[in-house]
């Protein structure tokens, strides 16, 4: 990598900061509000996850158009306009709460995750700029890190807003703030907007699809994304209404929804810690031992009661830290000319966010919360078989 090239690299890691910090930050406030439904329209838990299958359902529905329109758009000018569409999402969330509608909450949601799906497709492209996978490694996994500084800060302030006193007079006001900051940052993208090229168009895409969907490794990578995002946002989720069962701490909405933080403080540490720790350790096996280690605590959260099951779940946060970072870039192909065909396919499996929840949720209603998490903890296996599939490739590598 030229001088040039570094330069263009350092001021573009930059510029992804208030992406993924922006991101973090809407993501845990969204959670916030499966447990606010429960509370206020009596919801059983299958019911107000449908929160997720709304938010997270349109990396399904709309990763191909969007993909195929970020390439002839150019990569920044596609975060810019992913940013201004969760703006429109999360304004469109003011007058949804203001009617009073959960079938309106549900459709601004939609709009918010169009918006992040831009944010993924393009964002992730680009960091095709830091070089090889074996130099991206750490820094995704940095920018992970302001990600999850943003769902650090998410609970600490939005439980109040909607969970506590704040939630009868202001549950918007989140949204409102979030709407502003994310229309500045898509005015900083815009004005960077030639700082990237653009990837191939439509007609040079289609020809790669099904090759590189048909290789192993993007097939078992795509369901290790689907698997992960699904776990993650379960147990970020349920935490709250776990830690507020008899069985548990006990705690009333809002000290549970603000103790959650420590989940995603666990990952802020994590990624900061495994950027660093990528440098001298390999990627598989730091992948493969979060795996264990997570299903080790869910595990105690599972059989566990009082304290050490609720120490043991928000620990999985940091068991979660660097997991998608490293699953995202051990299952790119080779071909960096690819990356944007990989990066709508890895794209389209945070699906997953949509599907475990539900699924979860499902099993809570019929054998209880805790139990349910046999869920997640089947989600940890399949990430585990990923990292050891990928152990004799980096092996050859090295």
């Amino acid at each position: 990598m030229n001088g040039h090239d570094q330069a263009r690299a350092d001021r573009l890691f930059r510029l992804l900061i208030g992406v993924y910090l922006g991101g973090g930050l809407l993501n845990s406030i969204v959670n916030l509000l499966v447990p606010r439904l429960r509370i206020t329209l009596g919801l059983d838990y299958a019911q107000a996850l449908c929160v997720h299958l709304a938010y997270y359902s349109s990396y399904l529905v709309f990763a191909l158009p969007i993909t195929l329109w970020s390439m002839r758009l150019g990569y920044m000018r596609a975060i810019a306009v992913g940013l201004a569409t969760m703006a429109a999402g999360c304004l469109f969330f003011v007058v949804a709460q203001g009617e009073r509608s959960f079938a309106l909450v549900l459709a601004s949601l939609l709009v918010m995750s169009s918006g992040v799906t831009f944010l993924q497709i393009s964002g992730n492209a680009v960091t095709t700029a830091f070089g090889p996978s074996a130099r991206m490694a750490p820094r995704f996994t940095l920018l992970q890190a302001f990600n999850s500084f943003g769902t650090v800060i998410g609970p600490l302030v939005g439980a109040w807003f909607l969970l506590g006193q704040g939630g009868n007079s202001a549950p918007i006001l989140p949204f409102v703030v979030g709407a502003g900051g994310l229309v500045l940052l898509a005015g900083t993208f815009w004005a960077h907007r030639r700082m990237f090229a653009q990837g191939r168009s439509d007609r040079q895409v289609w020809p790669r699809v099904g090759i590189v969907a048909g290789a192993k490794r993007m097939r078992f990578g795509a369901l290790a994304i689907f698997v992960y995002v699904g776990a993650e946002v379960t147990i970020g989720t349920l935490a709250v209404n776990y830690l507020m069962l008899d069985g548990t701490l006990h705690l009333s909405a809002v000290a549970a929804g603000q103790l959650v933080s420590l989940y995603w403080a666990g990952a802020l540490v994590g990624r900061f810690a495994g950027s660093f720790a990528l440098r001298r350790i390999g990627p598989v096996p730091i992948l493969g031992g979060a795996c264990l280690a997570a299903l080790i605590l869910l595990a105690v959260a599972i059989a566990g009661q009082g304290m050490a099951g609720a120490v043991a779940l928000l620990a999985v946060g940091l068991c979660n830290s660097v997991m998608f970072p490293l699953t995202y870039a051990l299952a790119l192909p080779d071909d960096a000319d690819d990356a944007p065909i990989a990066a709508m396919l890895l794209c389209m499996a945070v699906v997953g966010g949509a599907v475990v929840p539900v699924l979860t949720g499902l099993a809570a209603d019929q054998i209880g919360l805790p139990h349910s998490f046999v869920v997640p903890a089947l989600c940890y296996l399949v990430i585990f078989g990923f990292a050891r599939s990928r152990r004799p490739a980096i092996q050859g590598i090295a």
